[in-house]
């Protein structure tokens, strides 16, 4: 009846408008489905918004056209043909779910029974066309919501724009495939960048979603796995950004004003704010971002912002310009392209005008559409990137197809029973099996997870030196990387790449100390002192005998240095013993040729030689301390050292003892004491002597005399100055020890001048001697501070050295003046008083000296007494 026509048509449109809402139906033999974003994302809780003219528009157009060209191909899907149900994502996954049902709907089983219409008849219910595969999504994260829902009705999915890399979990999203490659192999291709820019710490910003923050992983973990490259911060832009929420972000960012690359995945809605903030915190030129194929070669989102962007890399699946498609393109119109539900509001856009509707007023500001307008002639028209894909991707599906139904209908002409309907596991087994050549010529396969092989072109931005600034491919990326690091320009038109590393390498001698946690951050410490640079990490000392070299990398040998001839340290002690020597041979030979005049008689001969002898080894001495050390020097070292002294103060030990005794004796009787003969004084001297020659044989039999090199003596903070002294092998407490036996005889003999000092001077030297003495202990007491004071001076031996042979000459020098100059002058320029004098015995002078020592102490007394006598004339 005509009122069951008019509710079955009712009842039909309502179905139709509620399940197609904004689609595209192209009638055909098979019917693919297409998920595109035609409109931008809504705001304030409308769904869809302003419409992409390119992303959208262009990319559902090139569906279309790959359609047409399959439909009027004879070779692919012959006597078959492709339809379509196109559907509007408007950017938004959830919106983008709610849609994509309308493709699994003939697999619903929906049960009608109760359905009746008005007579009591059951309806006849349209039954929706049947899809057997799906091309899109555009965004990852809208392809991740479609496929989960895709696979539990097994039908396959072509991707032309999804590159997250969690798609490429076979488990997960097995009905998922894409003729792009993922972003693994784009954060891969990124990574392999970064690297060869010489970076090593940079920040990564990611839009929240599938999209940014998968491809930010792989990134984090592809540069994880290769090493050497740290994350300085990971910053994500939310889904729905606040007022202020990328000045916080350039923020963020400037806390790592080293990390000056960053890694940026994001949409380019969200590059742009980027961009903006950048430029309104005066901050161009400071970060060099390496976009991913979000970014790729487009200029919106560099749109006003081309100076902050300048020197930013970008990466972009490799294509071509379909020149088949530009030609289609451009000849749509308003009329010939009434299939497109959307064109006429791309048509507005484009144009900038405004469609006459019924009911509806034209917005006086805007012109009114003729229809007349020219897509290319009368708008900017740019072939979007994507085109070459979504082409490739119908293509794919194309060839799966005819491929399946090659094998499953051979001969028969149309969609066969096996084909109807179409398996969908087997499609997809037969998806994954194509090999063909694509619209830009290249090979379009999937591996085994569904993903297409990566290939790319490496973009920068740049402004200076070019007619007009734009894109410029500076390399490919095809499982390695081909960059041409010579066409790079980077802000101002430079040549030099920015530094982008947490910390610089260290200078030569310089080590690193890890930062924790950072492996690519480090602080710079020199290698001081000794030390020198191991390796990248450790400082090591030299060995004992070397130093580090000027640039702290290696040691070198530390140069040996010994006391020279020409040292001013060696000039004052060399002349001082050279007078000595001349002096001490002077009043030798003197003595020698006037040996039997009184005066040297009266000195004692044997004494006296064997002293002058020990005088000139003193002096003589200064040369072997400062003679270059041997075996031979300095064995000779130590055995004059003391022996010269032991020598001189025996003999004087001898000479004071022989006065005390014999005037000792004198008190008591008039009987000479023993051993004060010439014979018996110079075996008394010998038996002295001995005892320091023995003690220096003992030495030798312990201690061979070698020589060694110190290093400790000149070693001070600056290695610079560090010297190797070449020496004898006597420390010293074994020189102390050397010279005590001397210093104990010198002692003794003071002692016994002392006691002897009342006897006068006339009859023998004991006041000479006495004096002798008591100017050579001052002499020596000034030594010892001088010697032990100068322990930690660089200049230790050279100072220790000067000292010693300094105050050995000295005591030498008041010995031989205090003894012998006297007589020497006496005896050169006075001869007429070296004459005998009448002989007296030995009780005659000790009576005298005894008359004359009470004398002495009575004067004395006397004068105490305020009494003045005259002193009688003791000449003999």
């Amino acid at each position: 009846s005509l009122k069951l026509k008019v509710l079955k048509k009712k009842s039909s449109h309502n179905f139709h408008q509620h399940s197609h809402p904004h689609s595209i139906k192209i009638p055909g033999d098979i019917t693919l489905g297409g998920l595109f974003p035609v409109h931008a994302r809504g705001h304030a809780g409308v769904p869809c918004g302003e419409i992409k003219k390119e992303k959208g528009i262009h990319r559902l157009e090139a569906m279309l056209y790959a359609l047409d060209q399959i439909n009027s191909d004879p070779e692919l899907l012959p006597n078959i043909t492709l339809g379509a149900r196109i559907l509007d994502t408007c950017s938004r996954d959830t919106y983008a779910l709610e849609q994509s049902l309308t493709f699994v709907q003939a697999l619903i089983q929906k049960d009608t029974s109760d359905i009746r219409c008005s007579n009591g008849e059951q309806p006849i219910i349209r039954k929706p066309e049947r899809v057997v595969g799906v091309i899109g999504a555009s965004g990852s994260s809208v392809s991740i919501m479609v496929a989960n829902v895709l696979r539990l009705f097994e039908i396959p999915q072509i991707s032309y724009a999804s590159t997250a890399p969690e798609l490429s979990d076979n488990n997960r999203y097995d009905f998922f495939s894409r003729v792009v490659p993922p972003d693994s192999y784009q954060a891969q291709a990124m990574v392999d960048i970064v690297k060869a820019l010489g970076w090593n710490y940079v920040s990564t910003l990611a839009s929240e979603g599938n999209y940014g923050e998968s491809g930010v992983d792989a990134f984090v973990q592809i540069s994880r796995e290769a090493g050497g490259l740290c994350i300085a911060q990971s910053l994500k832009i939310p889904r729905e950004p606040k007022l202020g929420e990328f000045d916080k972000i350039i923020k963020r960012l400037m806390e790592t004003p080293n990390a000056r690359g960053v890694i940026i995945f994001a949409h380019e809605d969200d590059i742009k704010q980027v961009l903006e903030a950048a430029s309104k915190s005066n901050l161009t030129g400071q970060f060099k971002f390496v976009g991913s194929d979000s970014w790729g070669a487009k200029s919106s989102p560099i749109l006003d912002q081309e100076e902050v962007a300048e020197g930013a890399v970008t990466i972009l699946p490799k294509r071509a310009s379909i020149e088949g498609f530009d030609q289609y393109f451009t000849t749509r119109s308003l009329e010939n392209n009434r299939r497109n539900i959307w064109f006429a509001e791309f048509w507005e856009d484009d144009f900038r005008c405004k469609l006459t509707r019924p009911g509806i007023k034209i917005d006086p500001e805007k012109k009114k559409c003729t229809g007349e307008e020219r897509i290319s002639r009368d708008s900017h028209y740019e072939q979007e990137g994507k085109v070459q894909f979504v082409i490739d991707a119908v293509y794919a599906m194309a060839h799966a197809l005819h491929n399946m139904h090659q094998d499953l209908c051979p001969g028969a002409t149309g969609v066969c029973d096996k084909m109807d309907p179409v398996e969908g596991r087997l499609l997809l087994s037969y998806i994954h099996s194509v090999n063909f050549n694509g619209s830009a010529g290249t090979a379009v396969l999937f591996n085994e997870n569904g993903d297409a092989p990566g290939r790319y072109d490496i973009f920068q931005y740049q402004m200076t030196n070019t007619t007009n600034p734009g894109y410029r491919v500076i390399g490919q990326w095809t499982n390695n990387l081909r960059l041409n690091v010579e066409e790079m320009q980077w802000t101002g038109g430079s040549r030099q790449i920015p530094d982008s590393v947490c910390s610089f390498p260290c200078r030569s001698g310089e080590r690193k100390k890890m930062v924790k946690g950072v492996p690519c951050c480090w602080h710079c410490e020199l290698c001081d002192g000794y030390q020198f640079q191991a390796d990248e990490f450790n400082c090591e000392m030299c060995p004992f005998d070397m130093r580090p070299t000027l640039n702290r990398t290696a040691c070198r040998p530390t140069p040996i240095i010994k006391l020279e001839w020409h040292s001013p340290w060696a000039v004052i002690p060399l002349f001082l013993a050279i007078l000595g020597i001349l002096a001490t041979l002077s009043v030798i030979i003197t003595f020698i040729r006037f040996n039997d005049t009184p005066i040297v008689r009266a000195a004692g001969r044997e004494l006296s030689y064997v002293l002058l002898t020990g005088i000139f080894l003193i002096y003589f001495i200064t040369f072997l301390m400062i003679a270059e050390p041997g075996t031979v020097v300095c064995a000779f070292r130590r055995l004059l050292l003391g022996l010269g002294m032991c020598i001189t103060y025996s003999a004087m030990l001898t000479k004071t003892n022989r006065i005390y005794r014999i005037f000792e004796q004198g008190k008591k009787s008039v009987t000479p004491p023993k051993f004060i003969s010439p014979t018996s004084q110079l075996m008394i001297t010998f038996i002295l002597i001995s005892v320091q020659v023995v003690g220096v044989f003992i030495w030798f039999g312990v201690m061979p005399p070698h020589t060694i090199v110190d290093y400790e003596e000149q070693r001070p903070p600056n290695p610079e100055l560090a010297r190797g002294i070449l020496k004898c092998d006597i420390a010293d407490l074994s020189l102390i020890c050397c010279l005590s036996y001397s210093i104990v005889l010198m002692v003794t003999c003071t002692v016994y001048a002392v006691k002897s000092r009342g006897v006068p001077e006339t009859f023998n030297e004991a006041k000479p001697i006495g004096f002798t003495m008591y100017t050579t202990c001052i002499v020596w007491l000034a030594f010892v501070p001088i010697f032990f004071g100068t322990a930690q001076s660089t200049e230790k031996m050279f100072i220790q050295t000067t000292t010693l042979t300094v105050s050995m000459s000295l005591s030498a020098s008041v010995s031989l003046g205090m003894l012998y100059i006297p007589k020497f002058y006496v005896i050169i320029f006075h001869p007429e008083q070296n004459v005998q004098k009448r002989k007296r015995s030995f009780k005659a002078v000790v009576q005298a000296a005894t008359m004359s020592s009470r004398l002495s102490q009575k004067s004395i007394s006397d004068k105490q007494n305020g009494e003045t006598k005259i002193e009688p004339d003791r000449t003999q």
